[in-house]
Order: structure tokens, then sequence, then C-alpha cells
């Protein structure tokens, strides 16, 4: 890869670490590009396994649309109080703290989970899928956790009834159901 030169009142160099800029003795790399991009190889690995290990709020959301069932199960890894707050129709509750005792008798080690907790600044659905896969469970995190499954406008469930909010133009389109991702 080979970037674009610029130059700010002196040299400039290219190569494979991006921009650099030259002014007297001092030297700007571009933020984006002070790492290299990584191979096109190493990166069809890296976004594969991540999709081996992630699935999305509206993917989520269109499967267990779906007829015929998903093929997996959603865990809410939760507190109590939280998944009274709202959670996804359907869910399974097991806060992460009681997988190791009950994930065996709640879940079937043949069917998929997908786990999620409160949203993208929480690493509590990453635990609980840690929790899971070292006892031998199949499973995925549910990016953007049930903040974005509430801002994305799909229906959950609270302690008082079914709940639907209007979708956030800033995490889903407006008036359509696929945003072409």
């Amino acid at each position: 890869m080979t970037a674009t030169s610029t130059t700010t009142g002196g040299a400039s160099a290219t190569g494979n670490t991006g921009t650099v800029a030259i002014t007297g003795n001092a030297v700007a790399v571009n933020p984006v590009l002070r790492v290299a991009p990584a191979s096109p190889a190493a990166a069809a690995a890296y976004f594969g396994a991540s999709l081996a290990f992630h699935a999305d709020v509206s993917d989520v959301a269109a499967a267990l649309a779906a007829d015929g069932g998903p093929g997996f199960v959603v865990l809410d890894s939760r507190s109590t109080e939280s998944w009274d707050q709202g959670h996804v129709p359907g869910a399974i509750h097991l806060p992460t703290a009681l997988i190791p005792e009950q994930a065996e008798q709640l879940l079937d080690k043949a069917v998929p989970v997908v786990t999620y907790c409160w949203g993208p600044g929480c690493n509590g659905a990453t635990r609980a899928a840690l929790a899971l896969a070292e006892l031998g469970f199949q499973v995925k995190e549910m990016l953007g956790g049930f903040e974005y499954w509430a801002r994305e406008g799909f229906e959950f469930e609270t302690w008082e009834g079914h709940e639907r909010r209007a979708a956030d133009p800033l995490t889903a389109p407006a008036g359509v159901e696929d945003c072409g991702c």
C-alpha cells in the first residue's frame, strides 16, 4: 500500500506507514495510518472471525421474527432489576454470575447462544459468552446490547408488559426494514 504524500512546508515521504509530513525536524504521521492496515488475507481472517463471534441487533431481530425459529437462543446476562426494565422478548434471563451453576439446566449445548447485556459500554455479554464457552456452549455476542435493541425500535418486554420506541435515526434508517448493511 502506498499512501498519498502530503507536504507542510517541507519534504514529504510515503510508504507502508501512511502519510508523513516533514516540517523542519518534526515528523507528523497521519493517525489513521500510523499503524499500516493489515494485509488483505489477515483482514479477511480477522473480520471472518469477528462475524463468528458477533451478531448485530438487527440480524438477531430478523432471525427471531423469521418463520421456523432462529436456530439459537438469546440470553440476557444482566441483573434482575435490569431485566425488569426491559429485555428482548423470548430471551432467557441468566445473570453472568449464575452461569456456572445454572447454564446446563437452562440451555442445550446443541443450540447456539447469543448473549447480550446493556450496550456497547458494557462487557457483561462478553463475560457471559466466555463463561458459556468455557462450559462447552457455542456462543456469539450481540453487539449493541439492549440499548441498541431499544434504540433501533424493536419491541421489548418490561415487568409492566410490551414496549416499543421509535427508532433512533442515528442507529437505524427511518421508515425502512433493512439498513442495507
